[in-house]
């Protein structure tokens, strides 16, 4: 595995390395998990190279502590690379990243207006920034993302329509801890009391599933949030039930061809995010 932490130098490999075929883009922050190899091990099965970006993206906090304490593990991170077979780990620094201050604000639509745009103003503008910078710099034929960033990936197809980005988006499914805990780079910074309640996050909306069977949509987000604000360390920011494509809230099970329930709990002062697929209703 090569290590490249200049714009100039990974362009260079990739021209070189796109005349021999496919390339595949795994962007990550970092603190790299099962999750992240699971999409690593994607990129690697459906692409001829594989590069995966490390860069923690400053546009995209709009918490300064949480992107202080957002957790750096770039040893560990490479050892994992190359256990996962990755051709080249893209590092830069911020400077490398931006030379001058991105001022660009995208069109995102309605996709990014509710939930974590709604919750984290010039969140997804952040996303928009870099992602589009990553793609321009390794014009990769795939693009790998996790489904726990349910919204996140309708907001980078959304981008990708804006910028005319000639490749595939991949969302690939959540990958849990054994006890369900969806997993997240930031996971590491619970308490183990923490760490021992988080997993009801995910139970809840399992268990909503079969409540969902014969209750409305709002009874159904009523019924999660009542749980989960019921459990020590545990306090909900939101949960919506949308609509798949459109992120669009939905008010009737009628609404949606694919709806999705989106939470965003706070366990202690640490954000986690999950989501669950409900079945469609005629």
């Amino acid at each position: 595995m090569e290590i490249i932490r200049t714009v100039a130098e990974l362009k260079a490999k990739l021209d070189t390395a796109r005349k021999s075929g496919s390339v595949g883009l795994v962007p990550t922050m970092g603190a790299l998990h099962a999750g992240h190899l699971s999409l690593i091990e994607r990129a690697r099965r459906e692409n001829d190279f594989v590069v995966v970006s490390v860069f923690v993206n400053p546009t995209q906090f709009n918490n300064p502590t949480d992107l202080a304490t957002y957790p750096r593990t770039e040893e560990a991170d490479c050892e994992l690379m190359r256990s996962a077979g990755v051709d080249v780990a893209f590092i830069p620094s911020v400077e490398e990243i931006y030379p001058q201050k991105d001022t660009r604000v995208f069109d995102l639509g309605p996709v990014a207006e509710v939930m974590e745009g709604a919750m984290r103003p010039g969140h997804f503008n952040g996303v928009a920034q870099i992602v589009s910078k990553l793609f321009d710099f390794t014009r990769p034929t795939r693009a790998y993302f996790g489904e726990k960033d349910f919204q996140q990936i309708a907001v980078i197809r959304r981008m990708v329509e804006i910028e005319g980005f000639d490749l595939e988006i991949v969302d690939c499914p959540i990958k849990r801890e054994a006890d369900g805990l969806a997993m997240s780079s930031r996971n590491v910074r619970l308490s183990a009391e923490q760490r021992a309640i988080a997993p009801a996050i995910h139970r809840t909306l399992e268990g909503s599933l079969s409540w969902a069977r014969d209750h409305s949509v709002e009874q159904t987000k009523r019924y999660v949030i009542d749980e989960l604000n019921s459990l020590p360390h545990l306090q909900v920011e939101y949960y919506e039930i949308v609509d798949a494509l459109s992120m669009q809230p939905i008010t009737d099970w009628a609404e949606s061809e694919s709806p999705v329930g989106c939470a965003t709990v706070f366990c202690g002062e640490v954000r986690l995010i999950d989501n669950i697929k409900y079945p469609a209703r005629k």
